[in-house]
């Protein structure tokens, strides 16, 4: 009796829950394994957004080619014709950003140096990067980096005076800081002349900078995220000193 009491008397020990193990999805490989896919929660994998990317900067590569198509326009004796495809440069970086808007430059103009007629009226081959037009091409290279730089700061707002301003930057000034100088050594011109000359292309341009604006406004109103907004550098700086 004294033992069946004694033993009543003994609570069970506790013993340590389980670890929880989260839910996963499970399949089975054919050679029996188990296959866990990941978690609805998960980041997706970076292969996805590399592959998006990549489309995207084919999209714009053949949209600045498909701006060619209209051909090219000569005015007042200029040995650099007057093309639509600056706008497609300008879309490409209040569109895609810096990087990816570079990347597409870059690969229209690795296209157009391998032989394809891709530039306005046909032209194509090595030959075009050593005539009066290569610096304006150079500066589309770095035109389009001012304009993401710019665009991604000017986001999520994205007001349409400050784009005008970073877009006429990028796709004007910085364009024709390069192209002015380099057409006026490889022709011989004088600088201020060659300047006084590159005044015929500003009116399309002006142009194009508008569209460009109201373009990348709807864009990015559509489909947000395009861009990442970056902060402006003195407010990073100065929030880092109000932190320390």
């Amino acid at each position: 009796m004294s033992a069946a009491r004694s033993t009543s008397n003994h609570a069970p020990e506790p013993t340590a829950p389980e670890p929880a193990v989260p839910a996963t999805t499970a399949a089975t490989a054919t050679d029996g394994s188990e296959i866990v896919a990941p978690q609805p929660g998960a980041p997706r994998p970076r292969r996805r957004g590399t592959a998006t990317d990549l489309a995207q900067v084919a999209v714009f590569a053949a949209l600045i080619a498909a701006l060619g198509l209209p051909g090219a326009l000569y005015l007042g004796g200029t040995a650099v014709p007057i093309t639509f495809q600056t706008l497609g440069v300008m879309l490409a970086g209040a569109i895609l950003g810096a990087r990816k808007g570079f990347l597409s430059v870059l690969l229209f103009l690795a296209l157009v140096a391998a032989g394809l007629p891709l530039l306005s009226g046909g032209r194509g081959g090595l030959s075009v990067f050593v005539g009066p037009s290569v610096g304006y091409l150079a500066g589309w290279l770095v035109g389009v980096v001012v304009i993401g730089w710019l665009t991604a700061r000017l986001l999520p707002r994205y007001r349409v005076p400050a784009a005008l301003g970073a877009t006429a930057l990028g796709g004007i000034v910085a364009v024709y800081l390069i192209g002015v100088p380099v057409f006026a050594a490889i022709t011989g011109t004088p600088l201020d002349v060659a300047f006084v000359g590159s005044l015929v292309f500003l009116p399309g341009d002006l142009a194009k900078v508008v569209v460009t604006v109201l373009v990348a406004k709807g864009v990015h109103r559509a489909w947000p995220g395009l861009i990442a907004p970056r902060s402006w550098p003195w407010r990073r700086d100065a929030a880092v000193s109000s932190g320390a």
